[in-house]
């Protein structure tokens, strides 16, 4: 496969690559993805303090399959020493690189002043770039978002101070904090970001269709785009991307018996690498991500709110394919 961009030595081919994502976007549903063509999955994010203490949620949310290679490992904090000594710690687990979360708009990490909360202070940003990259032999990148509010929008700024400070790569998601995941995202500031660094950059936000993905490489000048909530029951969509960019025939989504088949491939992986009990407490919104868009989706997301074993999970799929 043609190699489109680099992050520091690291040759990434195909088109899209996997957000990160809390709480969704595990070893399991990173290993699918790929499968489908992702350039590159992140993990999920990381509290810096968390591994500083050795807390076992926290390294175990730093293991990665080689199946999931290149893969980086996504750290959030908001002291640069902290963060330079927790990426020490992470590269005993050998990702690719480090990505610095900057962009995270939730309460609980906000009110700690770390993931967007950061971009209110961007020569702060620049210091834990430089402390990352000064720790750890990889490339380090950074996500970002447009801004932390309409009338603090300072996405170019922050590249700025993360590239002059060592970063490898920027994406740039094209919300504020303060919008959350409403929408729209604003493209024109992931291609005004583009415009005024030299390093890559990766755009973020509304891409949730391979048409999509050529708009935004059209609108913005990106050198790639990253999929994160569109991935979510359609991880084909990497695949129907990279067909669609390569004037390949465009791959209609899989029919509901093939889907179905992907749903339970990664439930099953997960209850391998995380056992049973939690894999199936977790695969319930994954089910009803998948059940998407089909006739009597919604009783059928019912049921998915009551699997609690393998075989409750099969008995959904055959109910599914059957109905």
């Amino acid at each position: 496969m043609t190699s489109y961009m680099k992050i520091g030595n690291i040759n990434i081919s195909g088109r899209a690559a996997l957000a990160p994502m809390a709480g969704v976007g595990d070893r399991a549903f990173r290993r699918i993805c790929r499968g489908y063509g992702a350039a590159f999955v992140v993990g999920e994010m990381v509290s810096c303090k968390g591994i500083c203490f050795g807390d076992a949620k926290s390294l175990e949310l730093l293991e990665l399959d080689d199946e999931e290679r290149p893969a980086a490992i996504q750290l959030f904090g908001d002291d640069p020493e902290t963060m330079a000594r927790a990426a020490e710690r992470a590269m005993a687990f050998r990702p690719d690189w480090i990505d610095i979360n900057m962009g995270c708009p939730t309460p609980k990490i906000v009110n700690n002043g770390c993931g967007s909360r950061l971009m209110l202070n961007p020569v702060l940003c620049g210091e834990i770039v430089a402390a990352v990259s000064a720790a750890v032999s990889v490339p380090v990148t950074v996500k970002i978002r447009k801004g932390y509010a309409k009338d603090k929008v300072n996405a170019v700024e922050v590249a700025l101070r993360c590239e002059a400070a060592g970063a490898a790569a920027v994406t740039v998601h094209g919300r504020t904090r303060e919008q959350m995941y409403a929408p729209p995202a604003d493209w024109a500031i992931i291609a005004a970001v583009k415009r005024a660094v030299t390093v890559p950059v990766i755009g973020n936000g509304d891409v949730n269709s391979a048409a999509a993905a050529a708009a935004m490489y059209e609108q913005t000048g990106c050198d790639l785009v990253m999929v994160g909530r569109g991935a979510l029951g359609a991880p084909w969509i990497f695949a129907q991307i990279e067909a669609l960019l390569n004037h390949e025939k465009q791959l209609p989504a899989p029919p509901v018996s093939a889907r179905m088949a992907v749903l339970y491939r990664q439930i099953s992986l997960a209850a391998e690498l995380k056992g049973e009990r939690t894999a199936l407490r977790e695969a319930r919104k994954h089910a009803a991500w998948y059940l998407r868009g089909w006739r009597g989706a919604a009783a059928l997301r019912q049921q998915a709110g009551r699997i609690e074993t393998l075989a409750d999970l099969a008995g959904l799929i055959q109910l599914t394919v059957e109905s």
